[in-house]
């Protein structure tokens, strides 16, 4: 997945935010809150953070082009980075970048996710 896809992937779920942070890392919200970033990983090749759950952190982090994510992890964080793009991963990516907004959503108040329209 190129940047391009990733911020139209991410741009096309309702009610995001986008902003460039963190050494020009592409940080999507909903609510205010982060739940992808691409950034930079190895070899200067794109990679994606994505927040997950804590079944899928496990099963991730040991499997082949993903790993805990570098800050966040450390931290305790469920995050994980992808960093090797094929076109079977980036369909793999969409799932989990949309599983990543649907976690971050529903920690959004109840007010914020009324007025977001999101998981009525």
């Amino acid at each position: 997945m190129t940047y391009d896809e990733f911020n139209k992937f991410c741009g096309s779920l309702a009610a995001t935010t986008y902003v460039m942070q963190w050494n020009n890392s592409h940080v999507w919200k909903i609510g205010g809150k982060v739940f992808a970033i691409g950034g930079l990983g190895k070899d200067k090749q794109p990679a994606f953070i994505f927040k997950t759950s804590n079944l899928n952190f496990d099963f991730l982090s040991e499997l082949a082009g993903y790993k805990p994510a570098p800050y966040f992890a450390s931290r305790g964080m469920k995050w994980i980075q992808h960093n090797d793009s094929t076109a079977q991963t980036d369909e793999e990516l969409s799932y989990y970048l949309t599983e990543s907004y649907r976690i971050v959503s529903l920690g959004l108040t109840k007010k914020l996710q009324k007025q977001l329209d999101l998981n009525q």
